[in-house]
């Protein structure tokens, strides 16, 4: 009988080992190939440097394109600021309208800030009473007429007297706060054409809104809605010194 045991044990001792072997072989492996699943490379990849405002002015040639650093500073700073209160659905696309440059020039700008891509920059007009070629008087009031400067969050699309239009939500107590009671949008419009200012000297004007060419303003807006940031800029002293915004 003692013949017929002893194998068995060697057996079972082998089985045993070789199984304990190959347990520990795949508990030590786990770890390396979960590790490699959940690297975090890409989502570090995909991330913006909004810290670094300069760079990004940089790398959108946006100085070629009419833009002042300051005003790109300006917007990169609200922004920043409406991404913290969580008052916008994307940080990735801002809008700029540049009112310290007349209004025969390009000064809106849609950028990519994720791609570092100018998307459009056109022509947008101003308020009828805000001035001629300049946009030099602001007003929150209704019926004034008049644009009003400051930080905005694009709302929802519809189709009004203007065709397909952008809402626009004001950020700035006292500054644009009345901008959706006012019917301040962005819309296309048939006088923001160059032919405007080869007549007038100055582009055709809106009765407050941020009008802008009608060959552009359906891809703008499905671009821009529903909680990006809009930002008028106005070298207006009033508005730089009482943006709570500008000033935090």
């Amino acid at each position: 009988m003692h013949p017929v045991k002893k194998p068995s044990i060697l057996i079972l001792v082998i089985l045993t080992s070789a199984l304990f072997s190959f347990a520990a072989t795949k508990n030590a492996a786990s770890p390396k190939i979960n590790w490699i699943s959940y690297s975090p490379v890409t989502k570090i990849s995909n991330t913006i440097d909004l810290d670094n405002p300069k760079a990004l002015f940089s790398e959108l040639h946006l100085e070629e394109a009419g833009m002042k650093q300051s005003v790109f500073n300006s917007a990169i700073h609200g922004l920043q600021k409406l991404d913290e209160k969580g008052a916008i659905q994307r940080n990735d696309i801002i809008t700029i309208i540049d009112y310290s440059q007349p209004s025969n020039m390009k000064r809106l700008y849609v950028l990519d800030l994720l791609n570092k891509q100018i998307l459009f920059n056109t022509l947008v007009a101003h308020g009828r009473n805000s001035g001629t070629l300049w946009a030099r008087s602001f007003s929150n009031n209704l019926s004034s007429l008049k644009s009003c400067p400051g930080f905005y969050v694009t709302g929802e699309t519809y189709m009004g007297d203007n065709g397909y239009s952008l809402r626009l939500d004001g950020m700035e107590k006292n500054i644009n706060d009345h901008a959706r009671a006012r019917s301040i949008v962005l819309h296309g419009a048939s006088y923001v054409d160059p032919f405007a200012i080869n007549s007038l000297g100055f582009l055709g004007r809106s009765w407050g809104c941020p009008a802008v060419p009608e060959d552009v303003h359906e891809e703008m807006i499905d671009s821009i809605k529903d909680g990006t940031c809009l930002f008028i800029y106005s070298p207006n002293r009033n508005y730089l010194r009482n943006s709570r915004i500008l000033n935090s």
